[in-house]
């Protein structure tokens, strides 16, 4: 296929012309969702909050978002949680943490049902608050006493024997001992500044206050992909799939379009182009019982990539390429003969073109007047699938009419070799094309003109099938 298949007037071709069976598809791909909707059952996510005092850098708050979801946080929240066949390991799917601005982690998690996504997130929070303070060194066990704990333990101790010494200085009595108890006080002041600049500077003693901000929100809608979006991106898929296959399936196509290669096909020169009028007109194959009734109720009986028809002029100017092709194909016979008009079975719009040609023939001069005139017409339809063409008796040659992008070159070859084991020479080839007729009608020819044509057509594919 050409280009064409690309653009989006083809792909709107597509939908008007397969509308029917994309909707089935597409319905198609809603239960097909739906089932899937089945298989999976809801699930609700809601998060809980934990703020981080202190200043922390961007690689630490995702550090602590990694120990929110560690196997040991986990572990202790299934523990406490008591689900049945819920572990640690099954909890790891189901939860998640991130860091975001303003030293906040966010703990999500995710159950099939809202009260059990709510215990979740807030136990999940509990046991990462209580984890990290346990690390961080926030803890009365003397084994885990850290240097700056032991460090505050000695600065308690001394502050006492400070105290015992100014007790035991004389009270006042003399100036040394005012000058020894004021250094006393002066030492006291020192040692308990130090230990709170010391408590300000350590990091394990801002950091390890973390704070749940709150328990976690309870979900009121579903966790996507909810039943609705299954629904939806199952019909969206199929009917996608659907319109890739039919250009796919247009830029695989082996029929010929182009007037050369028709040509070749048949081995025969091409005499001209006619036009048909009729924008209705389609290639509809012929067919009966349960399939193709189908076929027909769906809508792909008849052909999408065929362009649509563009408006002609009135019918003089059609007529005037008709009355040329007779007179080219005159031209080509060096005596006048009668003539088999071959047309491919299911092709409505070439089997139009033939009776029309056959009239305009018949209107002409006669192969026996003192001129020459047009040889005498008759129109034979031809199965493509197994081409039988009538044996030579009165005719003496096939002209053979069809439309262009309907068949392909293996299919004209064959109703060329049905012609030559019949004895027939293939003297021309005519193509037709579908076209909007205008309003108007030349007065010089009614408009049932053609219906004698067509009555030609059709008797004469009767009688020679």
């Amino acid at each position: 296929m050409s280009d064409d298949t690309i653009r989006l007037v083809t792909i709107g071709r597509i939908i008007r012309r397969r509308w029917r069976l994309l909707t089935v598809l597409a319905v198609v791909g809603a239960l097909v969702g739906f089932g899937a909707s089945l298989l999976f059952p809801p699930r609700y996510t809601t998060s809980a909050s934990v703020l981080l005092p202190g200043a922390w850098e961007e690689r630490e708050l995702r550090t602590q978002a990694e120990i929110a979801t560690s196997s040991v946080v986990l572990d202790r929240a299934a523990a406490s949680l008591g689900w049945s066949g819920v572990g640690g390991t099954e909890l790891r799917d189901r939860v998640s943490a991130t860091a975001t601005d303003g030293n906040i982690i966010k703990i999500a998690g995710t159950a099939e049902t809202p009260e059990r996504a709510q215990k979740l997130s807030d136990q999940v929070a509990q046991q990462f608050v209580a984890f990290a303070a346990r690390i961080a060194g926030d803890t009365t066990d003397p084994e885990t006493t850290s240097g700056p704990e032991a460090l505050r333990q000695i600065v308690v101790q001394t502050s006492r024997r400070i105290t015992e010494l100014a007790e035991a200085a004389d009270p006042g009595r003399t100036v040394e001992s005012v000058q020894g108890r004021t250094e006393l006080e002066k030492l006291r002041t020192t040692l308990q500044e130090a230990m709170d600049k010391l408590d300000q500077a350590d990091p394990a003693a801002n950091k390890a206050n973390m704070v749940v901000m709150g328990t976690a929100a309870r979900p009121t809608g579903e966790a996507p992909p909810t039943r609705m979006q299954l629904i939806v991106t199952g019909a969206l898929l199929f009917f996608l799939l659907a319109v890739i296959g039919h250009l796919t399936a247009a830029r695989m196509s082996r029929r010929l379009r182009t007037e050369p290669e028709i040509a070749a096909a048949l081995g025969s020169p091409l005499l001209g182009t006619v036009d048909v009028p009729g924008a209705q007109l389609t290639h509809r194959p012929e067919g009966r019982g349960p399939r193709a009734r189908l076929r027909r109720l769906l809508g792909v009986d008849v052909r999408w990539d065929t362009p649509t028809p563009q408006t002609s002029g009135d019918e003089a100017s059609r007529q005037i390429r008709y009355r040329r092709v007779c007179a080219r194909l005159r031209d080509h016979l060096p005596t006048p003969r009668r003539l088999l008009v071959v047309v491919p079975d299911g092709d409505e719009i070439a089997r139009r073109a033939a009776g029309l040609l056959v009239a305009e023939a018949e209107s002409g001069p006669s192969p026996d007047s003192a001129k020459k005139g047009y040889p005498v017409l008759r129109v034979v339809g031809v199965p493509v699938s197994q081409p039988m063409v009538p044996d030579r008796g009165e005719e003496s040659g096939a002209l053979v009419v069809l439309s262009a992008g309907s068949w392909t070159a293996g299919e004209l070859t064959g109703i060329a070799e049905a012609c030559a084991d019949a004895g027939h020479e293939v003297v021309g080839v005519v193509l037709a094309g579908a076209v909007r007729a205008l309003a108007t009608r030349s007065p010089d020819r009614p408009r049932d003109a053609a219906t004698p044509a067509l009555a030609i057509g059709d008797h004469a594919t009767g009688g020679s099938g």
